[in-house]
């Protein structure tokens, strides 16, 4: 863990952190193309990630946005409407970097660095008791003062929005005092 981060998988690696086994496991490359094979490796534990990310939802996935934008940061969102947490991990610009984690507050995000700035983003699904009118509401929900840097204050929640429900086998982060807000990863 990694300043209160528990990393999904990132691709802003450092061959030191690689070099011993790569050195003892090929010899005979050089270490250019040792360091190659490392980015090679980390492409395929993303793959990996994904197939174990495979976990479909009832609902479509909300990813909101703190971007940095050439004319400054802007908010944004957008819906992954596969409702499969894998489809998370997917960069849709052409980023240098990207990192996705589980924060110490135990919720899902990404930090993905590109050419303008950093796009930080946070991962939610709407709760099944949540109508369409609620969903298409044009107030701001509650998580983005969360994104925006503002302690986990679980009075700043949204009763829109919860963190992924998963079955029970999976590993369980957090439960919010008021009952209703459950989160998994």
């Amino acid at each position: 863990m990694k300043n209160g981060r528990h990393i999904i998988w990132s691709n802003d690696i450092d061959y030191d952190d690689w070099r011993e086994d790569l050195e003892e496991q090929y010899p005979d490359l050089t270490e250019t193309e040792r360091m190659e094979l490392m980015y090679e490796m980390n492409g395929d534990y993303l793959d990996d990630k994904r197939s174990n990310l495979d976990i479909q939802l009832s609902r479509p996935i909300l990813v909101v946005g703190d971007l940095g934008l050439w004319h400054g940061r802007r908010m944004g969102y957008k819906e992954i409407p596969s409702g499969n947490i894998r489809d998370c991990l997917y960069s849709e610009r052409d980023m240098d970097y990207s990192t996705w984690y589980v924060d110490k507050n135990g919720d899902f995000r990404c930090d993905a660095i590109h050419h303008d700035g950093t796009n930080h983003y946070l991962y939610r699904a709407y709760k099944d008791s949540v109508s369409d009118t609620q969903k298409n509401s044009t107030a701001a929900p509650p998580p983005v003062r969360i994104l925006q840097g503002s302690p986990a204050d679980s009075a700043t929640r949204s009763p829109v929005f919860t963190a992924f429900s998963s079955p029970a086998d999976r590993h369980r982060c957090r439960r919010d005092n008021g009952g209703n807000y459950d989160e998994y990863i």
